[in-house]
């Protein structure tokens, strides 16, 4: 195996009864990765991260994390990953937030003294670190949770929605946070249906639909695959009719005096308009928000 590639997924498959949850998964996550992983409600996102955390038994395939199989009963390489799952992460109430950290602190003992409290300020929560958990605000919890899961500096780090019950400044914080931990070698894992935040961070995504990966790469990639074309006319209904008639258009649309059109080379375009004596004014290329090139990407594998 490539020691590069930290987590990896062979033909992963979760069936219930009848029901196929997650069908011949293959991810490659690598060293320094910022991987975004995404998928509409019902994809499956949640049942391949149970897996890939050792909580499922796959019904078939496997996963490997540094080169060693994880399964409910093989999870000792676990110990070199951290999670944030769920809505809200497992906190004691009665405890303080340091006193939190400490007691996870004291399962590892080679950890360096101040870690406690550098984790502590590296998610913002050094000023309330004496208050218990159980005033603790959502945000502020998924903050700890946060802390908890970087402790005990994990070579991989899976995150499950990190950013759910944070105010805007919040989600900022926590993508810097992210940054940070790629930049000082972790891996890290992002499970999130806010596209933006994926957008910001993630270096690679995985697109999951149906219980099926339909797409894998760098956004850069992705979006090279969706090259949106801008196609400025003045007859934008009779160039619309001209152009949803060309092979491998994926999407076209018409706004107020152009037309976006994906699947189809630029040049053809324009020799299409042109022979049928509808000259457009200007012919560009735009980039693509991820959020687009995910609903296309869904829509194109529901039919």
């Amino acid at each position: 195996m490539d020691n590069n590639v930290i987590l990896q997924t062979h033909n992963l498959r979760k069936k219930y009864q009848k029901l196929i949850a997650v069908e011949d998964v293959n991810i490659t996550v690598r060293k320094g990765d910022v991987f975004g992983f995404l998928g509409p409600n019902g994809a499956g996102k949640t049942t391949t991260i149970a897996m890939l955390l050792g909580l499922l038994h796959p019904t078939g395939g496997e996963v490997r994390i540094l080169g060693q199989k994880v399964t409910p009963n093989h999870h000792k390489i676990l110990r070199q990953v951290g999670a944030l799952v769920g809505a809200i992460p497992a906190l004691i109430p009665y405890l303080s937030a340091r006193k939190n950290l400490q007691l996870m602190a004291s399962l590892y003992p080679d950890l360096p003294k101040n870690r406690v409290e550098t984790v502590l300020e590296m998610v913002g929560l050094s000023n309330v670190a004496r208050r218990k958990t159980e005033t603790f605000s959502t945000g502020m919890k998924q903050r700890l949770g946060m802390a908890l899961a970087i402790l005990h500096q994990p070579q991989l780090l899976i995150l499950d929605e990190p950013t759910n019950g944070m105010d805007p400044a919040g989600m900022q914080e926590m993508r810097e946070i992210l940054k940070t931990l790629a930049t000082e070698g972790v891996t890290v894992f992002l499970s999130s249906h806010l596209l933006y935040e994926v957008e910001q961070v993630c270096d690679r995504i995985a697109v999951l639909n149906c219980g099926k990966l339909i797409a894998q790469g760098t956004i850069a990639e992705m979006r090279g695959e969706q090259k949106n074309l801008r196609i400025k006319v003045k007859d934008v209904e009779n160039a619309f009719t001209v152009l949803e008639t060309l092979p491998n258009v994926t999407h076209i649309g018409k706004n107020k005096d152009s037309l976006d059109i994906r699947g189809v080379d630029g040049e053809l375009v324009i020799k299409s308009l042109c022979d049928r004596e509808i000259y457009p004014s200007e012919v560009f290329y735009t980039g693509n928000d991820l959020e687009n090139l995910f609903l296309e990407l869904t829509k194109q594998e529901e039919k």
